[in-house]
């Protein structure tokens, strides 16, 4: 991996997502909350001042994560926001008001944030996502190289900029043989991480997804930087065959050379 890592011109390992029932030993996770479902949102049992009060972005707790090279967790008490509870597949189904909530908001209640033009196609939304249930308490993002003996990433996630996230894409490519290998649907950033990943490889299919695209979340993200999530097989195919593809020619020594100043121009070395 750190040879990939060198080539690639990144300094940060990726992260590796997977669901457990046991608490990470160390870590970040949002605060404790009572858990929200459809059901107790129809009987006015939704303490939404609570809710607010507590809010947490998954994206901003795996930033502090990345900072701190540490784990962040969530479980269906800490999923610090309702979308996060929803993506990451602790609540089921979706509540009413989220397909407000991305479309045209609520009058006298909330503004919505305008990315479905009607509540009815981010329903639509919504209903195309369907994460999958969460198999285990807890949904642990690490870093990579802090995965113990007896423990599998299912996805692993790099952030990096366009240079790096192009090397990223084409090796998929190469590796999968499959020009539609690398696909940017519609979501937060959480669901870019986890929902997209988990989803397509539940239907067999060996996808990356590109992410990072949710305004909500760009503040998260260092300036230009994207997520680019794989499922762990692939993963493994990327540093197998990465030194058979493009990254050992001349055309990638050009690209290199754009990244170093990428990252001078950054203050990153």
């Amino acid at each position: 991996m750190n040879r990939l890592l060198e080539v690639l011109g990144l300094d940060e390992p990726p992260m590796g997502v997977f669901y457990t029932d046991e608490e990470p030993k160390d870590g970040l996770s949002p605060k404790a909350q009572t858990p929200v479902s459809r059901e107790a949102e129809e009987k006015g049992e939704v303490d939404w001042m609570a809710v607010q009060e507590n809010f947490s972005c998954m994206l901003g707790k795996v930033w502090q994560a990345r900072k701190k090279k540490t784990a962040a967790y969530f479980d269906k008490e800490r999923f610090g926001c309702l979308g996060g509870a929803f993506y990451l597949g602790f609540m089921k189904p979706y509540l009413n008001m989220h397909p407000f909530f991305i479309s045209t908001g609520i009058e006298g209640m909330f503004e919505g944030e305008h990315y479905a033009p009607t509540p009815d196609v981010a329903a639509a939304f919504f209903e195309a996502m369907d994460p999958l249930p969460a198999p285990k308490r807890y949904c642990v993002v690490k870093p990579l190289e802090q995965f113990g003996e007896h423990e599998t990433p299912e996805v692993v996630v790099f952030f990096a900029r366009p240079e790096v996230i192009g090397g990223l894409s084409f090796l998929v490519a190469f590796v999968t043989e499959d020009i539609d290998a690398v696909r940017t649907p519609f979501g937060p950033g959480c669901s870019g991480l986890v929902t997209w990943p988990l989803k397509y490889l539940s239907e067999g299919k060996q996808v990356a997804v590109l992410g990072g695209m949710d305004p909500s979340c760009r503040k998260f993200l260092r300036p230009d930087e994207v997520s680019f999530a794989v499922p762990y097989g692939m993963y493994e195919q990327m540093l197998e065959r990465w030194e058979e593809s493009f990254l050992t020619g001349e055309t990638w020594k050009t690209v290199q050379k754009k990244i170093a100043r990428s990252r001078k121009a950054w203050g990153e070395g």
